[in-house]
């Protein structure tokens, strides 16, 4: 017996350990690819604004970018209302396995965070960063007929005649609302708030005169600055805009503080793999160092500009405090 158990538990002990790499291996060509193969189909991009907006033109051009980077399409998906929700829902929901990404227009999500009721899904809590892309600065413009030239002759000329001018925004809690609503406190101004829904609603009436001064967005006002209708004065970002280098920030022009930079980043569902937003950061690296890209987009009044997860994460926590507190100050509440 001793004899024959030592011929055959070295057979059986080899059988043993081929069945047992068999089964690792074949567990390990499951589990394994799962990550390293991504993506295996398209992508979508989800964000919460109607087409041929600021945010979609940006998302439009980099997940053309994406598409190169990642080998797979990136299909824009616009899914505005609600202030926003509709489009951050619908994103949250989905399974975190990469292939539904968010187009976060950071600084419109804090202030709809904090202007709308408690809603169940939020910017911070339910999405992980992925990596910041750009920042899309509103501009201060006036009509032509208005007798300023700069920020202070504005501030002046409206100091001197306090509730007889008014301010027009895209609507009510956008931020070309609230912005206005700090640059009125910080400046010490008694401003008649006039909603539209849209620039393309209210751009008319600013030029004419009825409006006295707006923060809009670069790409929906340049036009009419360029035909002389309108006359920009500063704009509200931290920073001057490689697009318009001669004109100063809010701030050089002496409201001290003043900053609305409108932040842009690409966010995942929370969940989503470490593999998985390992590519998709290199892939938006990639993306944004793309020369022709830089180029259409700062001849749009884009500053793009990529942000690792890291480093965007804090940003949007101090969005959401900067903002919270702009719309607590106005007094806004929408529902």
């Amino acid at each position: 017996m001793t004899r024959l158990f030592k011929q055959h538990h070295p057979t059986r002990l080899s059988a043993l350990r081929v069945t047992l790499t068999g089964i690792i291996m074949a567990a390990a060509a499951l589990s394994g690819p799962a990550h390293a193969e991504y993506p295996e189909r398209s992508i979508q991009l989800v964000l919460s604004f109607p087409p041929a907006g600021a945010t979609d033109i940006l998302a439009r051009a980099i997940g053309q970018k994406l598409s190169e980077a990642l080998g797979q399409n990136v299909i824009v998906e616009n899914k505005p209302g609600g202030g926003g929700i509709i489009g951050l829902t619908y994103a949250a929901k989905a399974a975190p396995d990469g292939y539904t990404l968010y187009m976060a227009a950071v600084t419109n999500a804090a202030i709809a965070a904090a202007a709308y009721s408690p809603k169940p899904v939020h910017l911070i809590k339910d999405f992980m960063p992925v990596a910041g892309v750009a920042t899309v600065p509103h501009m201060l413009v006036v009509p032509a007929s208005l007798p300023v030239q700069n920020v202070g002759q504005l501030i002046s000329l409206f100091k001197a005649s306090p509730g007889k001018y008014n301010f027009a925004s895209q609507g009510a809690g956008t931020l070309s609302h609230l912005e206005s609503e700090v640059f009125m406190t910080t400046a010490g101004l008694d401003l008649v708030h006039v909603p539209y829904k849209g620039s393309s609603q209210a751009l008319p009436d600013l030029m004419a005169g009825i409006a006295s001064m707006m923060f809009d967005s670069i790409p929906a006002s340049m036009p009419h600055v360029k035909s002389g209708k309108l006359r920009v004065l500063a704009v509200a970002s931290s920073k001057r805009v490689s697009l318009l280098p001669n004109v100063p920030t809010v701030d050089e022009s002496g409201v001290k503080g003043f900053e609305a930079n409108n932040l842009f980043g690409i966010s995942a569902p929370k969940g989503t793999p470490a593999p998985v937003l390992a590519k998709l950061t290199k892939a938006i690296q990639t993306a944004l160092s793309s020369p022709d890209l830089k180029q259409r987009m700062q001849a749009q009044g884009v500053e793009l500009k990529y942000t690792p997860a890291e480093e965007f994460a804090p940003l949007i926590e101090q969005e959401f405090k900067t903002w919270g507190k702009a719309v607590e100050m106005a007094k806004v509440k929408l529902d």
